[in-house]
């Protein structure tokens, strides 16, 4: 299988690769045709467009390639689809040799994994402008702690505008205009301080 441990790109283009291989391989029946179909479901799943798998196993080809590798991915795109991590994590617990041992699915896995988390948790804050970090928690059924550093990184790549108030923990989440102008009187603030910072520095020049 070395021809796809060389070429794994899970992208538009690596789709395209894949279908092109498995197409070669279905058309002389090989086993290859197979994991060729299972890596173009999951290339799929990683782009986002968890829809098209099913769209994929419509047909002969569906009826022709069955197996739990197949499976799995379908189980995969189910959670991907509505976006539900406890569907992903009992699918990895069910479908752990076939998702585990193949090193090209075990290298996205994570991936699969943070993408999820972090729509999950944009699914449940979705409906507030505060929420207690601890019931964002128990919703989810993962830590506190896992869940605040998440939320702590979706905020720092722009997600979602909000802030984390770890004193009293909760999430408050801004529209986009709240967020903007917070920036605003955050700017507003340093270039008064640093206004007041050169007064001082030039008074402290004549005492001396």
């Amino acid at each position: 299988k070395q021809w796809y441990q060389r070429r794994v790109a899970i992208t538009a283009g690596g789709f395209s690769y894949f279908y092109e291989a498995f197409e070669g391989y279905d058309s002389v029946d090989h086993p290859f045709a197979m994991d060729g179909l299972k890596y173009m479901l999951l290339s799929k799943i990683m782009l986002g467009v968890p829809d098209d798998v099913q769209a994929l196993l419509t047909g002969k080809m569906g009826l022709k390639y069955r197996g739990r590798g197949i499976d799995a991915m379908k189980a995969i795109a189910d959670a991907g689809k509505k976006r539900d991590i406890s569907i992903f994590n009992k699918t990895i617990a069910e479908y752990d040799d076939e998702l585990k041992k193949d090193p090209v699915v075990q290298n996205h896995l994570k991936s699969l994994y943070d993408n999820l988390l972090e729509k999950n948790l944009v699914r449940i804050i979705e409906p507030y402008s505060r929420v207690q970090i601890a019931h964002v928690a128990e919703t989810i059924s993962l830590p506190y702690e896992v869940v605040e550093k998440k939320l702590s990184q979706i905020i720092l790549d722009k997600k979602f505008s909000g802030i984390l108030d770890q004193g009293s923990g909760v999430l408050i989440v801004y529209d986009g205009s709240e967020s903007d102008q917070t920036y605003t009187y955050a700017l507003d603030t340093i270039t008064h301080m640093g206004k007041v910072v050169d007064v001082l520095f030039k008074k402290a020049q004549k005492l001396s």
